[in-house]
């Protein structure tokens, strides 16, 4: 019997770096009567905020059963009942020296690729405490332009080909740290042995549950995906095309569950 719903964020509960749809959020407030629900994404926990809880509107009394793991699990956050605020249970963060060591690297490949863009909105190199972040056409791009944004972020790199070489490249630099591809137009870079399977054994030691008790949704499942880690694990995954495809699925679980 599963206990845990776990779900990547972008394509998955919501359009890139855009707000939870109402129909998600409606779907994860009622599936929390019966689920420990688990968001994990490369984003940082500002990201979450902005794009999932601002969204969600789910009854105080139910948050402790929501558990955010930002930047792959690297940093994890409960809800705090008597403080009434979200906590920061722990936090992997990179030392000065090495967040130096990774931008100067992102920098340099970035350069002889030819991957730096003329216009760009917002950062393209993000510092979020556990992982850095290079996305092409800047953090901000959805903020600034709607619809219109998601579109230039699938259409950057579209069969990954420009994520890859920059993956490769940047991975011969800094040996010591995971470079690994991540949206659609970012590679995010963490310490060794950090990705989303490291994120669902964090959380498994946290709830006391085991592979088979999780259900994990995600976009990118494919071999070299962001979410492939946790099918490798041995945890049973849907893979989803969009929230929609994730809506459907909820809802079935959801009359599942009442049936």
């Amino acid at each position: 019997m599963k206990k845990v719903l776990a779900f990547d964020l972008d394509g998955t509960l919501a359009p890139s770096k855009s707000y939870l749809p109402d129909r998600v959020g409606e779907l994860l407030d009622e599936l929390m009567n019966d689920f420990n629900i688990c968001v994990i994404s490369g984003g940082k926990f500002g990201q979450f905020e902005t794009q999932l809880l601002n969204g969600l509107h789910a009854d105080e009394s139910k948050l402790h059963k929501l558990h955010l793991m930002p930047t792959c699990g690297t940093q994890y956050y409960n809800y705090g009942v008597d403080e009434k605020s979200w906590q920061q249970v722990y936090a992997e963060n990179f030392t000065d020296a090495e967040k130096r060591s990774i931008i100067a690297a992102l920098n340099k490949g970035i350069d002889q690729l030819g991957y730096r863009e003329s216009q760009t909105w917002g950062d393209t190199i993000e510092d979020r405490g556990s992982q850095i972040t290079f996305s092409a056409l800047g953090q901000d791009i959805v903020a600034a332009l709607g619809e219109e944004g998601v579109r230039l972020k699938e259409a950057w790199d579209p069969d990954s080909s420009k994520k890859d070489k920059l993956r490769d490249f940047v991975a011969t630099l800094i040996p010591d740290f995971e470079v690994r591809v991540g949206g659609g137009t970012s590679i995010d870079i963490t310490k060794p042995g950090i990705d989303k399977a490291y994120g669902m054994n964090k959380l498994m030691d946290i709830l006391n549950v085991k592979k088979d008790e999780i259900l994990f949704f995600g976009d990118r499942l494919v071999e070299g995906g962001n979410d492939y880690p946790v099918k490798e694990m041995g945890i049973d995954c849907l893979e989803v095309s969009s929230w929609q495809d994730t809506v459907l699925r909820l809802e079935t679980i959801k009359h599942f569950v009442k049936d």
